[in-house]
């Protein structure tokens, strides 16, 4: 089935950005990490795919999230937000936070336990989206709301991220017949866009590929994240009290880097279609790779974090009660609890969204007794 054609003023945006990745490209002798150019095409200012002006989320985005499923997502998370904000001053941080939905549901749900919720968000059309929704929704507790552009000097709350790992750039690396290591970069070949991979000399992304690639006899590629253990290591730095709590889609490191999986986990969402080619519909396509988790908790307890929990979203909705709640939204058979039901369903259903999505959170100068995690805890597979 072919895909959609994007409007005319998408496709001219993204001739635009096309344009400036050219410029970057030939400015460094033909040729980029593939780092680089994820970096660009989603972020890049009025062009990338997050800083653009299209709709991203929902049914006529690219992509669903779970708050925005159902609001008995944000309400189960409530309850375990519930149990954290009075240890510390009442805060919630929450980046990439979408199309607002998560924070106005919350806001909804416990707006009294809550001092400030702050939004670090770099999209000035998500931005806006964000402040028009939670007024809609949650206008009793609009003014709680302090949306940042750049991380605060210091954390005294609960960290909430949802698929945000996921949207950050990655190195891709690829392993040769001999078992030496290439770094791939993208490159113009006759004007258009493509792998190119060149010998890897940088020590750091050596040692991880060597630690993490398995021995095969056949050519491996996969993707290494130093952006993501940067980010939890700075964001641990800064947090002097609370929590952090991360879902996203991804796997264990001996999961991730499975002999089978040798074409790594890089892809595009485009109008609820996944594409494998990275080149196709820049900046109007969403690029993402799977969350090593095992790489995540290490750059959290190598920050003195205390890992409280690592499990799939289906475990920790269910232990918050997610089922009680969806039995309040009415009669079986109403048409509000059958359309919650199905939306419940696709968020702990080990096909759907309950088995590839997991939670890890971490703690600092806080109970580590963490209700969410009471049942089905799988930190000994990181």
């Amino acid at each position: 089935m072919p895909l959609p054609l994007p409007s005319p003023a998408a496709q001219q945006s993204s001739a635009n950005l096309q344009t400036l990745l050219a410029k970057e490209i030939k400015k460094h002798r033909n040729w980029i990490p593939f780092s680089r150019f994820m970096e660009l095409v989603l972020y890049t200012p009025q062009y990338g795919y997050y800083t653009g002006g299209s709709h991203k989320i929902g049914n006529n985005g690219d992509f669903i999230t779970a708050p925005t499923l159902t609001p008995l997502f944000a309400q189960t998370l409530a309850r375990q937000l519930q149990e954290l904000l009075p240890q510390t001053a009442g805060n919630i941080y929450e980046f990439g936070a979408g199309t607002g939905q998560l924070a106005a549901d919350l806001l909804g749900s416990i707006s009294d336990g809550i001092n400030r919720y702050y939004i670090i968000e770099i999209s000035p059309e998500l931005a806006a989206r964000q402040k028009d929704l939670i007024q809609t929704l949650a206008p009793q507790a609009a003014q709680k709301i302090v949306h940042l552009s750049a991380l605060p000097e210091t954390f005294d709350g609960i960290i909430i991220g949802n698929e945000v790992l996921d949207a950050m750039p990655v190195e891709i690396i690829r392993k040769n017949e001999g078992g030496s290591f290439e770094h791939v970069g993208v490159c113009l070949d006759n004007g258009r866009f493509a792998y190119s991979a060149k010998p890897l000399h940088d020590p750091s992304l050596s040692t991880s590929a060597s630690l993490y690639f398995p021995q095969t006899d056949y050519p491996y590629t996969s993707e290494l994240h130093p952006q993501q253990y940067a980010f939890i290591r700075t964001l641990a730095s800064r947090l002097k009290r609370g929590g952090m709590i991360f879902i996203d889609y991804g796997f264990d490191v001996a999961q991730y880097y499975h002999p089978q999986r040798n074409q790594g986990t890089l892809i595009g969402h485009y109008r609820h279609h996944v594409i494998h080619n990275p080149f196709d519909f820049i900046g109007l396509a969403d690029l993402t790779a799977h969350v090593n988790f095992t790489d995540i908790a290490q750059a959290g307890t190598d920050a003195g974090l205390d890992l409280t929990g690592y499990l799939p979203q289906s475990h920790f909705l269910l232990n918050l009660g997610i089922i009680e709640l969806l039995t309040q939204v009415g009669k079986t058979d109403s048409p509000a609890y059958i359309r919650e039901a199905a939306a419940v369903q696709k968020l702990i259903d080990q096909h759907e969204m309950g088995e590839l999505f997991k939670v890890i959170a971490f703690g600092k100068n806080i109970g580590i007794d963490w209700a969410g995690f009471r049942f089905g805890d799988i930190c000994h597979k990181l």
